[in-house]
């Protein structure tokens, strides 16, 4: 997908590129995933019907956490928590050009 086609937030303070997801083969849809520690943003391209445990294993890998546990982290939409993450991305209310935040599940100290 060309950045023209892709969802113009989507281009926003992102990396160059696009991250791929694997899924199903429902429709693609491009969304963004923020990472508020690392002050880092990625477009990932994925399957409407893939889990939503597979964007966050493949965005934590994008950003360098690849070893992290995906359980230590949440993900927000709409300001809102996602518990099912065994749901599919279209199950928890993102389309073409929503912003996943990815967080720390338990504050960290400041040093």
């Amino acid at each position: 997908m060309s950045a023209a086609a892709r969802p113009f937030v989507t281009q926003l303070r992102a990396r160059p590129g696009i991250v791929a997801v694997a899924g199903g083969s429902a429709a693609r849809v491009t969304v963004r995933v923020e990472l508020p520690d690392q002050w880092d943003t990625i477009a990932c391209e994925v399957a409407s019907d893939a889990t939503v445990l597979a964007l966050k294993q493949a965005a934590l890998a994008a950003f360098g956490l690849g070893g992290a546990h995906a359980e230590d982290y949440l993900f927000k939409v709409h300001g809102t928590e996602v518990l099912a993450e065994q749901g599919s991305i279209a199950e928890s209310g993102a389309r073409d050009g929503t912003t996943f935040l990815l967080m720390y599940r338990r504050r960290r100290p400041v040093r």
